[in-house]
């Protein structure tokens, strides 16, 4: 990834085209930063997840992985309701 496709996702909620008109974080809605590998600095929509669901992390379709159609896949951090962690790519 270059440094304009990295600009383009920060501050961006995944699953939004980065050239949607409004791709940021919506009011009454609850977010985790991805951090780390490819979807870094996305926000990620957990509003209406389960404790369960949260603790499960998120495997998430992208391109931008190790195998392109594959999945992203991130875990909460313990203690830090705010960020889920990258921990590798799968096909």
């Amino acid at each position: 990834m270059n440094g304009d496709e990295e600009r383009l996702l920060r501050g961006r909620v995944y699953g939004h085209d980065h050239d949607s008109p409004d791709p940021g974080p919506r009011p009454g809605q609850d977010y985790v930063e991805l951090v780390g590998g490819p979807l870094d600095g996305l926000l990620l929509n957990v509003t209406g997840w389960t404790p369960e669901q949260i603790a499960a992390g998120a495997a998430l379709p992208t391109e931008l992985a190790q195998f392109p159609g594959g999945r992203a896949l991130y875990d909460p951090r313990p203690g830090d309701r705010t960020r889920f962690h990258w921990t590798g790519d799968s096909p």
